[in-house]
């Protein structure tokens, strides 16, 4: 373990930023539920400055909207934890900087925000690529806030790996 996070991550972040600098993709992340701690994850690696291009909190959906460029009628119909809002956040990441590759995370940390439709730990992930498709998953972790926001790092991290494979 580093100062910061568990050694999984790091090695998770580790291969993000070799496989970027392998495929010359730079990358941006867009961020709510983990407050920047796929950014952050991913500066812990030396060298990241050659391919980490930005990453943007954007936890208001006022932030959603002006950095990202996600449509209000997307948050209104869809809720901010969304497949539709993870989805527009990657896209609208990419839209918006000079990357190629982004991930967007997006849910609910807790102990409190939940509900049965929504519970604490839903998560929505979202990884865009130029050209590519965008990939999403959905995912309801265990855990405390802390324990659901370190396993949406590595699930981020996990789904830029599988969309530079």
């Amino acid at each position: 373990m580093t100062a910061l996070f568990p050694s999984d991550i790091i090695e998770r972040a580790r291969r993000v930023v070799a496989g970027c600098r392998t495929h010359g993709l730079s990358l941006v992340t867009a961020e709510s539920c983990t407050g920047g701690l796929i950014a952050a994850a991913i500066t812990e690696i030396p060298g990241a400055s050659d391919i980490f291009e930005r990453g943007m909190v954007t936890y208001s959906n006022e932030a959603k909207i002006e950095l990202l460029s996600v449509a209000e009628e997307t948050l209104v119909g869809h809720g901010a934890v969304s497949e539709a809002v993870a989805r527009a956040m990657a896209e609208g990441a990419i839209a918006n900087s000079a990357a190629v590759l982004s991930v967007a995370v997006t849910g609910i940390a807790g102990p409190s925000g939940g509900s049965p439709e929504k519970p604490v730990g839903l998560v929505y992930l979202a990884c865009a690529r130029k050209g590519q498709p965008t990939l999403h998953r959905r995912e309801i972790f265990p855990g405390d806030r802390t324990a659901v926001r370190l396993a949406t790092t590595a699930a981020a991290l996990d789904l830029l790996l599988k969309r530079m494979a």
